[in-house]
């Protein structure tokens, strides 16, 4: 964990130099030490709610935020995905994992429990620890909260102080909230960290530091929290994703009276590749429409495929950002009469988890009964999210007389 930290800190001078950089670091230094110390027992004199590490008690001042929370990634970080392979793993293993799917040490001493670690705690939790916050995934006590004390971004401008008496005491503004770096933690692994082909499986914010976006000082909250919205949305959102992405498709009619179609696909947006790591894939499919049935002229795929070993890499087509991806086909006169072309890109969001729980499932009669059906869910799970990012129609354009 010291080299995950060292890495972070030179990341961070890289981006912002010294001065203010060097107090954000050190703060995220301190904030994301892992693994994270337990809360402690809470102020004597404050009420169960205030006590609370439930997200469902965070709302009862910041419903906006909550149910914002609430439809995001973050709150499924512990779905039957990651749940199967807890179950079948060692407390050290798990460990790894829990630090961004389940951060709080009190997740964790809940998980133990359920799971029967040797190291889960023999006393339940303390009443402040509501029972199934082990299974809420990244909740708002694991950004916002250390040894009770709440931490959070300076004020809005233009936002009205709270009047006192101020709810546990108020919070503590720390910049950091509002930089890439903040993300680092679950979003960039140090330089020694899992490698396929020489390239970091997750390298995101070194993908910003390289970008136009980090040159123009637009942080990943500009993108992934507008308006300090607590949504997150990335590749598995359809409106997200076409922010990102920008997409033309041109017919030109030669002068043999045949056609050549042509799509673009460009990184418009991201500022990092896109997608940024592994799990994601966008296919682009070119296609002739006609009355006779459908006919695919090309295909491209966008991402980075690697085996489940994590040890071969197939294909690396991520989309730097401006970068683009072009599919073309020859049409010959014959069959441009009538009829149209689309371009049709459709997101896979989990394909890589696709792969592998069809790969385990495969080899089902190694596994209890439990767990084919957690990972038949998490299956299941991962195909729902697919769906179609857009679709572009032109029409055959009408021929010329020869």
């Amino acid at each position: 964990m010291i080299r995950r930290l060292a890495a972070l800190l030179l990341l961070g001078l890289a981006a912002g130099g010294a001065g203010a950089g060097d107090a954000v670091d050190a703060f995220l230094a301190r904030h994301w030490q892992q693994p994270l110390a337990p809360q402690g027992a809470p102020p004597a004199a404050w009420p169960a709610r205030e006590a609370s590490l439930a997200p469902e008690d965070c709302a009862a001042c910041h419903p906006q935020q909550h149910a914002q929370w609430r439809g995001s990634l973050h709150a499924r970080t512990m779905g039957p995905g990651i749940a199967w392979q807890l179950a079948l793993m060692t407390p050290d293993k798990g460990e790894r994992c829990l630090r961004c799917h389940a951060p709080l040490a009190e997740q964790k001493a809940l998980l133990a429990r359920t799971l029967g670690w040797a190291n889960a705690p023999a006393s339940p939790p303390p009443a402040y620890v509501p029972p199934g916050l082990d299974r809420q995934g990244l909740v708002c006590a694991a950004c916002h909260l250390r040894r009770h004390e709440r931490f959070g971004p300076p004020r809005a401008a233009g936002a009205a102080a709270p009047l006192p008496p101020r709810p546990h005491g108020g919070f503590r503004a720390e910049a950091a909230f509002q930089d890439s770096r903040f993300c680092a933690g679950c979003h960039q692994f140090p330089a020694d960290g899992p490698r396929t082909k020489g390239k970091l499986h997750e390298d995101t914010l070194a993908q910003w530091q390289a970008s136009p976006a980090a040159r123009d000082g637009r942080a990943c909250q500009s993108c992934h929290m507008p308006a300090r919205r607590h949504e997150w949305r990335g590749v598995h959102d359809p409106q997200m994703l076409r922010q990102g992405l920008a997409a033309e498709l041109v017919l030109k009619r030669r002068a043999d009276g045949g056609v050549d179609a042509v799509a673009m696909l460009r990184n418009a947006g991201a500022g990092h590749l896109l997608p940024t790591y592994m799990v994601p894939k966008i296919e682009a499919t070119l296609v002739r429409v006609g009355a006779g049935g459908e006919r695919v002229l090309a295909r491209h795929v966008i991402g980075w495929q690697i085996d489940l070993a994590l040890a071969e890499e197939s294909f690396d087509t991520r989309l730097a950002p401006g970068a683009a991806a072009t599919l073309a086909a020859r049409l010959e006169r014959a069959e441009t009469r009538g009829g149209r072309v689309e371009l049709r890109v459709a997101v896979a969001p989990r394909e890589h988890y696709e792969r592998m729980f069809r790969y385990v499932l495969a080899q089902r009669a190694k596994l209890d009964a439990r767990t084919q059906q957690t990972l038949q869910a998490a299956l299941d799970e991962a195909v729902a999210t697919r769906y179609e990012a857009l679709r572009l129609t032109r029409a055959l354009p009408p021929a010329t007389r020869p």
